[in-house]
């Protein structure tokens, strides 16, 4: 085997050299291999997304209910166990606020911040943020430390 005489395995490439709608001696002639009349044989034809040939879209079908407050504040939480993680790993001192959260990629910069019970909380840390769940706010007064609502 040289160079000269590599070949791709046979039936490995397909070449469709014929070009649709280009008469009748390329047998695609005519119609274009689109059959005859109907939307799909027409130029412009696409299909909705979720279209069912007419039967009811499953959308449509599936029953709605409730609603969406278009007042709700989203929160992003922290827990108690991240904290500490965060302060034995050097990266939290005794002061966490908003913006070392986000510099810790804990949240982000435009995140209303809650922080949450889970885990315990070893270090005394003075903690800012939005909200705190009542356990959160417990386990860290009883660390000695301080939970100020902003």
């Amino acid at each position: 085997m040289n160079l000269n005489n590599l070949r791709p395995a046979k039936g490995a490439v397909k070449r469709n050299d014929s070009r649709k709608g280009r008469g009748q001696a390329t047998g695609q002639g005519g119609t274009a291999g689109r059959g005859h009349k109907g939307q799909k044989s027409r130029s412009g034809y696409s299909k909705k997304i979720g279209f069912e040939g007419g039967q009811m879209p499953l959308q449509r079908r599936v029953p709605k209910f409730g609603f969406t407050n278009i007042n709700r504040k989203e929160y992003a939480g922290v827990n108690l166990d991240t904290l500490q993680e965060y302060v034995d790993a050097g990266r939290l001192k005794d002061e966490v606020t908003i913006e070392s959260l986000i510099e810790n990629r804990l949240v982000g910069k435009n995140d209303l911040v809650k922080i949450l019970g889970r885990g315990e909380l070893k270090a005394k840390l003075k903690v800012s943020a939005h909200k705190f769940t009542g356990t959160a706010k417990q386990a860290i007064e009883s660390a000695g430390g301080e939970a100020v609502t902003l």
